[in-house]
C-alpha cells in the first residue's frame, strides 16, 4: 500500500522482545507528527471497569482478583493464571480479540479525522493477528540476539535460560522479514536506528 503525503499513515511496529520496540517508538513520537498505541496499554485499559473485557474476565477467574476499589489487581489476575494454561489460554482468548477490536476502532476514527500524519500500532502479534492486512505497512525493529539478550538481562534481570526459552517461542527472522516492508537495524545505539527512520520519513521531518 505504501505511505501517502496529505493522509493519516497506518504503520504496525513489530519485533522481537528485547529488538528495542518502545524505545524506537518514543524517538518517532517524540520527532513525527503520529499516534503511538501500544497494544500492552490498550490490554490494560480494556481491563477496566466499563468494558466488557472486565466483565469477562471477573466472571472467568473469580471476584478474588479485584482490588479494593473494584478494579482489577495484575497481580492478583497473574496469580490466578499462574502455572494454568488452561485459563491462561482463556484469558488471551478474551483480551486478544478485545485488543484487537479496540485498536481497529482507533484506527478507523485517526483515519476518519486525519489529524496525524502516522498511527503506529506497537504489539507483539501484529503478523499472527493478520495486521498485515489492517495497516498501510508494517516496519520490523531488528535487533542481533547478542544485544536482545544484553538488554533483557540489563532492564529485566533474565537469566541466559530464560531468554533462550523466550527466544525459541518467538517468530523467526526470516519470517518478520517476509512480512514486513521496512527493517529497522536497532542492533547498537538509538542514533544509528533514528537516522535509518529519517532517511525512510525524510518528507514528513520537521
Amino acid at each position: 500500500m505504501g505511505l501517502i503525503k496529505g493522509k493519516t499513515n497506518i504503520i504496525g511496529i513489530t519485533g522481537g522482545v528485547g529488538a528495542g520496540k518502545s524505545t524506537v517508538l518514543g524517538y518517532i513520537r517524540d520527532n513525527y507528527n503520529c499516534l503511538v498505541i501500544f497494544s500492552d496499554d490498550v490490554a490494560n485499559e480494556i481491563k477496566k471497569k466499563g468494558y466488557p473485557a472486565y466483565d469477562e474476565l471477573v466472571k472467568l477467574l473469580g471476584k478474588e482478583i479485584l482490588s479494593d476499589d473494584g478494579e482489577i489487581d495484575k497481580a492478583k489476575m497473574a496469580a490466578a493464571i499462574f502455572n494454568d494454561k488452561d485459563s491462561l489460554e482463556k484469558v488471551n482468548n478474551i483480551l486478544h480479540p478485545a485488543v484487537n477490536t479496540y485498536i481497529i476502532n482507533i484506527i478507523g476514527n485517526e483515519r476518519k479525522n486525519n489529524v496525524y500524519d502516522f498511527v503506529f500500532v506497537e504489539a507483539a502479534l501484529l503478523i499472527e493477528n493478520g495486521y498485515d492486512k489492517i495497516v498501510d505497512e508494517l516496519w520490523y525493529v531488528y535487533a542481533s540476539e547478542e544485544a536482545r539478550r544484553e538488554r533483557l538481562k540489563a532492564s529485566r534481570g533474565y537469566s541466559d535460560e530464560k531468554i533462550t526459552d523466550i527466544l525459541a517461542n518467538q517468530l523467526s527472522d526470516e519470517v518478520f522479514r517476509e512480512y514486513c516492508s521496512f527493517v529497522i537495524d536497532n542492533s547498537t545505539d538509538l542514533s544509528d536506528a533514528a537516522k535509518q527512520i529519517d532517511n525512510k520519513l525524510w518528507e514528513w521531518r520537521k
